[in-house]
């Protein structure tokens, strides 16, 4: 499924940047642009959208206010120059606070957290008609390449980068296990030592202080063991 959104800022500069780094990404599509919270809050009582990028410091009605006039409220990114309205837009339960000038990974992460939230929300008796759950992730300096959470069998930290291993590939991007991890759902991966991240539901033995995917054998650090096979072996 398609991600419909808005991008609501009084500064088309602003608006004109966010558009950019959309149309790098097949499934989300824009319903529409506002330089005025107002107009948009119009739009909303006949459209609905998935999720709204959101500026906050806007004349007549700002980004705080424009939420709290939500009576049906989509994912929000927001996307501000100021730092200072973080903890009252978590207090909105705003999905991400993301602050001007976006870098293009950082804005692939709150998008890739907003697919996340909508994969994990649609109901389970639906599943026979939804698409697989899947992430984006950057494998050079424009493309970006969609994979399916399922088909991910062990993620390697090398340094600054990292190696995604699926069923039919390998990946190398830029980023840390750590906030690699964070996108993936708890359910169906766990860290395993500094360095790895796997996939529970592919793992065909433990053994001792180890674990073996696909032939390959695995080292579980010492202070994941006891999570890990609590969570593997229950």
């Amino acid at each position: 499924m398609k991600i419909n959104c808005l991008i609501i800022d009084d500064e088309p500069l602003a608006v004109n940047i966010v558009k950019s780094y959309i149309e790098e990404i097949d499934e989300i599509t824009i319903s529409n642009t506002f330089n005025s919270a107002v107009e948009a809050l119009t739009y909303l009582k006949n459209h609905s959208v998935d999720l709204i990028f959101l500026d906050i410091n806007m004349p007549l009605l700002n980004g705080l206010d424009f939420i709290k006039t939500l009576e049906t409220k989509p994912l929000i990114i927001v996307t501000t120059a100021y730092d200072e309205y973080a903890i009252k837009t978590y207090e909105l339960e705003v999905l991400d606070y993301l602050v001007k000038p976006i870098p293009f990974p950082r804005f692939m992460k709150a998008v890739n957290r907003a697919f996340k939230a909508i994969n994990s929300s649609i109901p389970k008796d639906n599943s026979k008609e939804i698409k697989k759950p899947f992430i984006f992730i950057k494998v050079d300096k424009k493309k970006m390449k969609k994979i399916y959470l399922d088909e991910i069998l062990v993620v390697e930290s090398l340094r600054d980068y990292l190696k995604i291993t699926t069923q039919t590939n390998k990946y190398i991007i830029h980023s840390t296990l750590t906030n690699f991890t964070s996108l993936l759902p708890e359910s169906n991966f766990i860290r395993i030592h500094r360095s790895f991240t796997i996939a529970i539901d592919k793992i065909d033995v433990v053994e001792g202080n180890s674990i073996e995917i696909e032939g390959i054998r695995y080292v579980i650090g010492r202070s994941y063991i006891e999570e890990v096979k609590k969570k593997v072996l229950g």
